[in-house]
């Protein structure tokens, strides 16, 4: 099958003995092994539960963050579940919701092989090369942008800030296009697109079909034929290109400008916005139909303040570009890249890093005053915005959702313990040191974080 690790099996306490061996016979039988067949943590956790879901819920709630990165559910009693049950299951953190019959081993299996291709997809070249971090976050993108594009040939929408890296994912896409005879990734800026000019941006034009066309020009839909294009920004669009772009979606025909015979394209879309697409749609700003045919599959990118765990990765990944040896990273200079709240992203981010590469002079680590007055300025202002608007929304789901205070105090502790053990590169004795508590309290805690409901098989 190709896992890149084995798959935990948990069952709540309800499952009595003999659903326990029938299932996990049948689960040895497509080859799909519990943990206890390997010392390797699990990254697919499957849990089992009959008709209660509570105890269910408490586990995935508290794996969110945890080792398993995948979390599936299988119900031997489905039918005694309502949805309400079920959309409380996925909200707590799991990909999907199964019911066990004689097929379930064997469509868990297909699932497995789909996500150990698009891991394998994450781990090649094209991915590593060019798009950095290992977050949660934005491995969940990744896996959707691996996805969409080794298994599908439909539209993609990123969505996203900018600087949140839409062109690179666009390029990926077609890297990652399985394709033999694919073409040319051709990007269009539609923010550069004028109106009078824009039907031979799209569809190339004709010798003399207006002055100064001295000689027959391909457009974007020819130079994309059989290959990507990619529009850049495309709720800038105003609607009277809206609507000749959606001609040429929906029907793969085009004319240039001057011309009279109908001309062939077939490319694979990629579209990008920073806009809420939703929102010019209901304001009477972007034409649904063509909002509908552009978002074959919809991408969120996440901001650099949603993934700062990637942020130090970055910074050596940009260091590397400019100084054959980079050198290390002075302590106050992590703090101080944690710090920034970067609201222009990863190309605020480059940016930064670059004039850091062009200051640095002489050996030893890199020091504030590489960074410069004009970047350190305004860093006292940040110091104590740990707890922002997100912290807080988070926490507001959490009530809404019904959690305990014990349970929200536990999670955040949770959290913390395994923020602080990331940052510190594994070291127990330096994140116990972060957090100001003993190294035997954060082995201790690290040790209890599995809840008691859910035993492993």
């Amino acid at each position: 099958m190709g896992l890149r690790g084995p798959v935990g099996i948990h069952f709540t306490d309800c499952v009595d003995p003999r659903s326990r061996e029938m299932v996990r016979e049948a689960l040895l039988t497509h080859d799909i092994l519990g943990a206890e067949d390997s010392p390797e943590p699990a990254e697919v956790a499957l849990l089992v539960l009959r008709s209660s879901v509570e105890p269910a819920v408490a586990w995935l709630r508290s794996e969110r963050d945890g080792s398993h990165e995948r979390r599936l559910v299988v119900a031997l009693e489905a039918n005694k579940l309502t949805s309400d049950q079920v959309f409380r299951l996925l909200a707590a953190g799991a990909v999907d919701v199964l019911s066990w019959d004689a097929l379930c081993a064997e469509r868990v299996a297909a699932r497995l092989e789909r996500w150990a291709a698009i891991d394998a997809l994450l781990d090649s070249p094209p991915v590593k090369e060019s798009l950095v971090g290992g977050s949660r976050a934005w491995r969940c993108a990744l896996r959707q942008v691996a996805e969409v594009a080794a298994f599908s040939d439909a539209p993609l929408l990123i969505m996203g800030e900018t600087g949140t890296g839409k062109e690179l994912v666009a390029r990926l896409v077609h890297e990652l296009d399985p394709r033999r005879d694919k073409r040319n990734f051709v990007v269009l800026d539609c923010t550069t697109i004028v109106s009078s000019l824009s039907g031979s941006e799209f569809f190339g034009h004709e010798k003399g079909a207006f002055t100064g066309a001295a000689a027959a020009r391909n457009g974007a839909f020819a130079l994309a034929s059989d290959g990507t294009l990619f529009l850049d920004e495309v709720g800038e669009l105003p609607l009277d290109l809206q609507a000749e772009l959606l001609r040429v979606v929906q029907e793969q025909t085009y004319k240039r400008v001057g011309g009279s015979t109908w001309q062939s394209t077939r490319f694979r879309l990629v579209c990008a916005t920073n806009r809420d697409l939703e929102g010019e749609r209901e304001a009477g700003r972007f034409r649904s139909d063509l909002l509908y045919r552009l978002a074959g599959w919809t991408l969120r990118l996440p901001p650099l303040r949603e993934r700062r765990e990637d942020v130090l990765p970055l910074v050596e990944h940009f260091l590397a570009q400019h100084l054959s040896n980079p050198p290390l990273l002075d302590e106050v200079v992590r703090e101080y890249f944690l710090r920034r709240p970067f609201p222009g992203n990863v190309r605020e981010l480059r940016q930064l890093v670059a004039r850091v590469a062009h200051r640095h002079v002489g050996p030893g680590a890199i020091s504030i005053g590489d960074l410069g007055s004009d970047a350190t300025s305004g860093l006292a202002i940040e110091d104590s915005d740990w707890c922002d608007n997100s912290f807080q929304n988070a926490i507001g789901r959490a009530v809404a959702e019904g959690v305990g205070l014990k349970e929200i105090g536990r999670v955040a502790e949770d959290i913390a313990v395994k923020l602080a053990v990331c940052r510190e590169n594994g070291s127990l004795q330096n994140a116990a040191r972060r957090l100001g508590v003993t190294d035997r309290a954060l082995q201790l805690r690290r040790a209890s974080q599995r809840p008691p409901e859910i035993k492993s098989a």
